[in-house]
């Protein structure tokens, strides 16, 4: 991370946020690799409060420079025209990835807006605040194309799939994630957009230990298996992905679809796909969905992978 970099940090940040809509939205997005020196920092909107992420630990000058220029932005026309509040650095790269708040006072749990839906997040204590952002396309199509649908969603985490689901329209949603704290606020977040519960199952069990519970509310017309990378104990991507794709033949209705993500940079497109055609033959590959401009990569393969099969 380079000190001389951060006039293009933040001559990249006005510009992002003089155009973003009223929603929340990554700004920058360093781990890319589009910009040099910058590999280690992303900042996203909250609409109203910036957060500004280090995954990697930096030096007096760019820390200090970095609050500078931050304290800056706060003081400036565009802050003002666009109702800033809040601007926090949160060390991603330390234990507990602690926030420290430079500019006004934080909201730990703000309500924001995506594709005018609303989301409940929880700033500063977790390292994921609740909404995976690159995932915006994704939850978009789905929210496209759940119309009727019966629909199973596997490592639901705060259900972002399922909210766009039942605001698409789909008939019904069983969400399973074994982080039954998780699923809470998912339930939360349906509330808050005035959905009826009652079309939405919350499971809060390991999935490879409930797959009686799951294909009893079957069968689905579409199934969402968007799983971490890593989970200690509980799942291990290239290892534990193979398990759920063999069980999609007892799940998926006739003519069904599945979304298949991955958000790992050393696992590609063409192990799900492979994979795939491995543990559920019936199933082709359709089409990998774009990712979020705003999230542009050097890479392909080292960015977030959807792929629909059906």
């Amino acid at each position: 991370m380079q000190a001389s970099q951060l006039p293009l940090f933040f001559q990249h940040l006005r510009s992002e946020l003089a155009q973003a809509p009223n929603e929340v939205r990554r700004l920058f997005h360093g781990r890319g690799r589009h910009f040099e020196g910058l590999e280690q920092i992303t900042c996203d909107w909250l609409q109203g409060q910036l957060i500004i992420n280090l995954f990697k630990e930096v030096d007096e000058v760019f820390l200090s420079e970095l609050k500078q220029g931050a304290i800056a932005l706060s003081e400036s026309e565009l802050w003002s025209e666009k109702q800033g509040s809040t601007i926090v650095i949160q060390y991603r790269y330390a234990d507990g990835a602690p926030s420290e708040v430079l500019v006004g006072e934080l909201d730990v749990r703000p309500i924001v807006e995506e594709s005018g839906l609303k989301y409940q997040l929880d700033i500063g204590r977790n390292q994921n605040f609740g909404l995976f952002l690159d995932m915006r396309y994704g939850r978009d199509w789905v929210r496209e194309n759940a119309k009727y649908k019966n629909v199973l969603n596997l490592f639901a985490y705060t259900c972002g799939f399922s909210v766009a689901a039942i605001a698409g329209g789909a008939d019904k949603v069983v969400n399973v994630d074994m982080a039954r704290a998780s699923l809470a606020k998912g339930r939360e977040n349906h509330k808050l957009n005035d959905h009826n519960i009652n079309q939405v199952s919350f499971l809060g069990h390991d999935i490879f230990k409930s797959w009686g519970k799951i294909k009893k509310a079957g069968q689905y017309d579409l199934i969402v298996i968007d799983p971490p990378s890593f989970q200690k104990g509980s799942f291990a991507l290239t290892k534990d992905y193979k398990k759920i794709l063999r069980r999609l033949a007892e799940l998926l209705a006739p003519g069904g679809q599945v979304l298949a993500c991955v958000n790992s940079p050393s696992v590609t497109s063409e192990f799900l796909i492979e994979s795939m055609k491995e543990e559920a033959p019936q199933l082709t590959f359709r089409e990998r969905l774009d990712n979020p401009p705003e999230f542009m990569d050097v890479d392909s393969e080292a960015a977030l992978k959807v792929l629909l099969f059906s």
